[in-house]
């Protein structure tokens, strides 16, 4: 269903009260104020009062009197799927179920990629990995890691679309592809990507691709039909950052030329939230990390800092930046020196 929520658009996966959208929205329910249809709800009442499609929201919270607000990036938009956040994070590799719950909640995103696995479905304790996601605030993406020929990925797109369509999350109808060559690099199969990226979009899946930085294969991705290519900023888990920025710039001169909202996000390879900005400020939408955050030595920090530099990228983008010269110029006026 769709709503008005502070003047813009929303689609929601399902029928919710206020307090489930406060949760979904992520916000802490004792820092707002919530009109419905131009109507007060008071806070002892958000469990019980229903938002419906049509209806028009106002939320809002206390900030700084007198301070101009920070330019807010637009929505992020891939295939039929809407986000504020241009971060989204993968649920590999934390220390603990718990530390990954924190680290998702602080880094802001809206999306976290799972893998589809059959060897274990819960941990030494009983614990399951969907247990720690709340599906009501998180659109879920399943991905194909692991994945080393066209045939697995495609058996692996259908599993975790059966699953998402169980738990009624609207990330049912997509997937992330990966069709890896090798163990050793981790680098796309781009031939085997090409074919399954075929079959999955006349199935109706929205495929987000992992791709290397090769402009050609991103170019045929894209003509497949794949509602966003995502290229590697460098091999997978390596912490290198974004090693090719000008095969990133031709890839976004290529898919956008024609098409200036196509989504391009740079994926994999991301090490610390400078990577991440510059990402961002080459004019990427977004960036998809995992390995960046989760190994950290203090994985929430980083968490936090994966958010800001996402805004800051996309704001230093849109400022535009001074042109680089071999020489000093002077910040300061050369006029009106105190002279002898």
């Amino acid at each position: 269903m769709t709503i008005q929520l502070n003047g813009e658009a929303r689609a929601l996966p399902e029928s919710m009260t206020v307090a489930e959208l406060i949760a979904f929205l992520g916000l802490r329910p004792e820092h707002v104020a919530v009109e419905v249809n131009r109507d007060l709800v008071p806070r002892a009442r958000h469990e019980e009062v229903r938002v419906g499609d049509g209806d028009v929201l106002e939320v809002v919270t206390l900030v700084g009197g007198g301070s101009p607000q920070s330019p807010r990036s637009p929505e992020l938009v891939i295939g039929g799927h809407r986000f504020r956040s241009r971060l989204l994070v993968g649920t590999g590799k934390y220390a603990s179920l718990e530390l990954m719950r924190d680290c998702l909640d602080a880094s802001g995103t809206e999306v976290v990629t799972v893998a589809v696995r059959r060897e274990r479905l819960q941990d030494t304790t009983g614990r399951k990995l969907l247990d720690f996601i709340d599906p009501a605030r998180y659109t879920i993406l399943p991905n194909t890691a692991g994945c080393f020929s066209a045939d697995e990925a495609l058996r692996t797109a259908r599993m975790g679309r059966e699953i998402l369509l169980g738990m009624e999350n609207p990330g049912s109808d997509w997937v992330k592809l990966e069709v890896l060559a090798d163990t050793r690099t981790l680098l796309p199969d781009p031939v085997a990507t090409l074919e399954a990226t075929r079959v999955l979009v006349k199935e109706g899946f929205q495929v987000l691709c992992y791709t290397s930085d090769d402009p050609v294969m991103a170019r045929r991705l894209k003509a497949e039909g794949a509602a966003s290519v995502m290229p590697a900023g460098s091999p997978i888990g390596s912490g290198q950052g974004v090693l090719n920025p000008n095969n990133i710039r031709i890839i976004l001169e290529d898919l956008k030329a024609d098409d200036p909202d196509y989504p391009v996000i740079v994926d994999a390879g991301v090490g610390t939230a400078s990577d991440v900005a510059m990402a961002m400020e080459l004019g990427c939408d977004g960036v998809l990390l995992n390995t960046g955050i989760a190994g950290a030595r203090d994985a929430l920090r980083m968490a936090h800092a994966m958010r800001l530099a996402i805004e800051a990228g996309w704001l230093a983008a849109g400022a535009g930046r001074i042109p680089r010269k071999l020489y000093a110029t002077a910040s300061s006026p050369t006029e009106g020196l105190a002279t002898r």
